[in-house]
């Protein structure tokens, strides 16, 4: 998980771990360096680490065209820089203009009155102070260094001269980081740290004391609360019932975590189902009596030829959430990335098969599973999965929102940008608040429209549904973040001239060739 160049396949095995994905994959992979464009928006798909992107499509290349034509015309007749425009939010409305001048229209506020910085300012100022609860975020702690991020960094080092004069870009991945570009560059309210399993005690980017300290410094820093995390549960993996104990003395977690792939990192020796009573009904069992019964589970997000690579990929499937919520209604499971398989090389087949069926693989399943189950306490989340589709064809990002709401309420989905992973979590808001699923398509499938930014779709999933799941419900309310001691040093962050970087990264496909 970073934003680095292709690492030799030994250095991997020397640090005694690997990714999901193998040698080949692994070799195909490069980092997107956004500062060769500066665009707002990415415009290429971008993995965590997880799973391979696909290459640069055509579409995607024709955003970059019309984006650079529009950046040209427009800072010359404002008198700024390239740079200056694509920073501001004329120009974040550009990079929308140019997706829906190649797509179709998908995004709202993004015609050439957005382009006008008045115009820019005044839909900035409106959504300032709407409220956005991200849960699904991440960090690295500071001696994060026997891992695949910190070799495929000093690889970087060869071909990217600014790593090779600022050092190993694992830093982006810390703390301090991490602050600026979810609390300072973005319009994130209240942030929910995650982290992962791992079967070699080296390669957990942060433990679940980590964890609670984070939560700790960054709500008293603030005055306020900020700040959520998870506690980690490793299923099957010796003491992992104990450590659930010490979470619930010691940490007072607000949720849990799990990978029922086991360890993220490699093909796991502890893979694991939400409905197998011998193993997990002890551990719900303890959730329950702790009062902490938010259980948040990563599924999908597989590599392209996962089926040859990966052992236990069935476990990444959904096939197992309806029979525990059943078993367990007192729970709220949280599906992360909404279950969402990703796609092998085109979002082409993808969109072809919904077209002719309706059904998105995994994502359909799960937002049937309400009614199949006749459950009430299973939740989608949108990390990844919205960001990937948004960018690489709208189209599907759309499917995905249509189809989750249909089948589990939007009052069932919830907002994750898997942050710091891909940058600032802004292009993601931004690209959220835009996004509207086209009449024609609401039609077609029954899809209700998404409506305005914060309108009470968006506003509840960006927002709303997460405060019913983590007792947010005072803030909501009280909304002490506006003048809060973190709002107060934002503000003067912001007067000094500080502006957000729209920063993004990660590794993309080699083969995708140089950004235009």
């Amino acid at each position: 998980m970073t934003g680095a160049d292709p690492v030799p396949a030994v250095a991997i095995r020397e640090r005694g771990t690997r990714m999901w994905l193998d040698d080949r994959q692994i070799g195909e992979l490069t980092s997107l360096d956004d500062g060769k464009t500066g665009w707002p928006v990415p415009t290429r798909m971008i993995s965590n680490g997880e799973f391979l992107p696909i290459a640069q499509t055509e579409q995607q290349k024709r955003v970059e065209r019309e984006l650079a034509q529009l950046t040209a015309a427009h800072s010359r007749r404002l008198g700024v820089s390239r740079r200056d425009f694509l920073r501001s939010g004329a120009g974040m409305s550009a990079a929308f203009l140019a997706m829906n001048t190649v797509f179709g229209s998908y995004f709202n506020d993004a015609d050439a009155a957005a382009l006008d910085p008045d115009a820019a300012e005044a839909l900035r100022a409106r959504l300032r102070d709407q409220p956005i609860i991200d849960v699904q975020l991440h960090f690295v702690r500071d001696d994060y260094k026997k891992t695949i991020v910190l070799a495929l960094g000093e690889y970087a080092k060869n071909w990217n001269p600014v790593m090779a004069r600022e050092g190993v870009s694992i830093e982006r991945y810390k703390f301090d980081h991490f602050l600026k570009e979810v609390y300072f560059d973005s319009d994130t309210t209240i942030g929910l740290v995650s982290a992962a399993p791992s079967e070699q005690g080296d390669n957990v980017i942060v433990g679940n004391a980590g964890l609670a300290q984070a939560r700790r410094l960054v709500n008293e820093a603030a005055g306020s609360r900020r700040m959520l995390c998870h506690s980690v549960m490793a299923p099957g993996q010796k003491g992992w019932l104990e450590e659930i104990d010490k979470a619930i003395e010691l940490y007072k977690p607000d949720g849990w975590k799990g990978y029922t792939l086991g360890d993220p990192f490699e093909n796991s020796q502890y893979p694991w189902r939400l409905d197998d009573e011998k193993l997990m009904y002890p551990a719900y069992e303890k959730m329950m009596k702790s009062g902490i019964r938010t259980v948040c589970i990563h599924k999908g997000l597989l590599p392209d030829d996962y089926q040859r690579t990966m052992t236990h990929w069935r476990h990444a499937m959904v096939d197992d959430v309806g029979k525990a919520a059943k078993d367990w209604p007192g729970l709220k499971f949280v599906i992360y990335h909404s279950g969402f398989r990703n796609f092998l090389s085109s979002p082409d087949p993808v969109l072809a098969e919904f077209d002719k069926t309706g059904q998105i693989d995994w994502v359909t399943q799960l937002a049937e599973v309400p009614a199949r189950f006749g459950v009430s306490n299973v939740y989608a989340e949108l990390g990844t999965t919205f960001g990937s589709c948004a960018v690489t064809h709208p189209k599907l990002a759309a499917a995905v929102l249509g189809t989750l709401i249909k089948g589990m309420g939007a009052d069932h989905v919830v907002w994750g940008t898997d942050s710091v992973w891909y940058g600032s979590p802004q292009w993601q808001i931004e690209a959220f608040r835009r996004i509207e699923i086209p009449p024609a398509m609401q039609k077609a499938h029954g899809y209700a429209a998404l409506g305005a930014a914060d309108g009470k779709i968006k506003s509840a999933i960006l927002a709303g549904n997460a405060a019913g799941l983590f007792n947010l419900q005072k803030e909501m309310a009280e909304q002490p973040w506006r003048n809060d001691l973190l709002a107060q040093a934002r503000a003067e962050y912001r007067a000094a001239g500080g502006k957000p970087s729209n920063q993004y990264y990660g590794f993309i496909r080699k083969s995708s060739g140089p950004q235009s």
